[in-house]
């Protein structure tokens, strides 16, 4: 790979299934819109009609869900401190959160509940169908399986619940750092983060609810940056950080960004600053994870390296049920095993850097190579 690789950015405009936004509900998707000054141009026309369409038909369904459950979920109470899974994409986060899930003493949003959040209680017959039939086998950037069953970051739900999601930036790029301020939550206004909270409180409520209450383990790379409010919400909420040699996250990002964002583009992208804004949100987040973990309470959080999580997937995720005092490892010890033996199959990507791309990445990322003692 070349030092100075611009990123390449293919659209194809007839494929309209995989961006997020046609679970989105009506409100929302007509404020993206109007947020966006209703900019999506030929390549994005496709997938906004589409959207629209979609969300048009599965709104009123929205809206019997909320008679029906509504009050329910707003009694809902988490019992069990909700178990964030944290770390900028591409650092293991996915891997994590998947071998977790084979506890069953653990419930987790579904695929089909984070794109279609507004409907998935009363009407999963009807849409995991729908969710099911819009998925590759397997994620755009790497061969890990997709399943309208499998875990999901939440991110996604927020999202198509509310117009401040890092993923809405990925299906509106000409204002991505607009829609990144609410990955920190930095400078936005407040009525936004009050907003934010009550939708993401409301969710997972609604997740919880749906799983009769089993301990929840989320994991979301944008709450790498919003400790403090999710300790707000969950003081007891516990944590496991995983990070990754910033080096390799840099180039697994642009792959990413390459092979993905195009599936949920509505807009051209833009190229110039590009690269620049993908490594300063990177920045922002680490700034803000390092000022605020030291909010979360003693015992509730553990940090892991990737690459030794990699080498030893079994003795890590003991660590972390032993450390947190989380249920359920002896018991299900083998589980995990045979979980760990299929992903063995999945080869990581292998990289090649020569010195000005080197130099480029530490120039960007020099703190966090530092802190963790990281080198090609």
């Amino acid at each position: 790979m070349s030092a100075e690789r611009e990123f390449i950015i293919k659209i194809d405009p007839f494929n309209v299934t995989f961006t997020p936004l046609p679970g989105s509900t009506l409100t929302n998707l007509l404020r993206l819109l109007v947020q966006n000054r209703f900019k999506t141009g030929f390549i994005g026309m496709p997938r906004m009609l589409y959207s629209i369409a979609m969300s048009a038909v599965l709104s009123p369904l929205g809206i019997l869900e909320k008679i029906r459950f509504d009050k329910k979920i707003k009694h809902t109470t988490i019992e069990k401190p909700p178990v964030f899974i944290v770390g900028h994409w591409r650092s293991g986060t996915t891997y994590l959160h998947n071998l977790m899930s084979q506890n069953p003493h653990f419930a987790y949003p579904k695929t089909f509940q984070t794109l279609t959040p507004a409907i998935f209680l009363g009407f999963e017959k009807l849409i995991k169908p729908i969710v099911k039939a819009s998925l590759p086998p397997t994620r755009p950037e790497d061969n890990v399986p997709l399943g309208a069953d499998l875990p999901q970051e939440e991110e996604y739900a927020m999202g198509n619940l509310c117009p401040y999601s890092f993923y809405n930036g990925w299906c509106f790029p000409q204002k991505m750092e607009f829609y990144h301020q609410f990955v920190c939550m930095e400078n936005v206004p407040r009525s936004a983060i009050e907003e934010w909270t009550r939708v993401y409180l409301y969710y997972i409520k609604k997740i919880a609810f749906s799983n009769e209450g089993r301990q929840l383990v989320l994991k979301n790379p944008a709450n790498t940056a919003r400790i403090k409010l999710l300790l707000e919400m969950f003081p007891n909420a516990k944590f496991i950080h995983i990070y990754r040699n910033p080096y390799h996250v840099f180039l697994s990002m642009k792959r990413d960004i390459e092979s993905e964002m195009p599936l949920y583009c509505v807009q051209q992208p833009k190229y110039d600053g590009l690269e620049q804004e993908m490594a300063g949100l990177y920045s922002r987040m680490f700034e803000k994870y390092f000022k605020e973990k030291s909010l979360i309470p003693e015992g509730n959080l553990v940090e892991v390296r990737y690459e030794e999580f990699l080498a030893d997937p079994l003795s890590k995720i003991e660590r972390v049920h032993n450390e947190l005092k989380l249920p359920g490892f002896e018991e299900h010890k083998d589980t995990f095993a045979s979980y760990i033996a299929l992903q063995s199959k999945i080869k990581p990507h292998v990289y090649r850097f020569d010195e000005s791309l080197k130099e480029k990445i530490y120039s960007y990322w020099k703190s966090t190579i530092d802190k963790w003692g990281y080198e090609v």
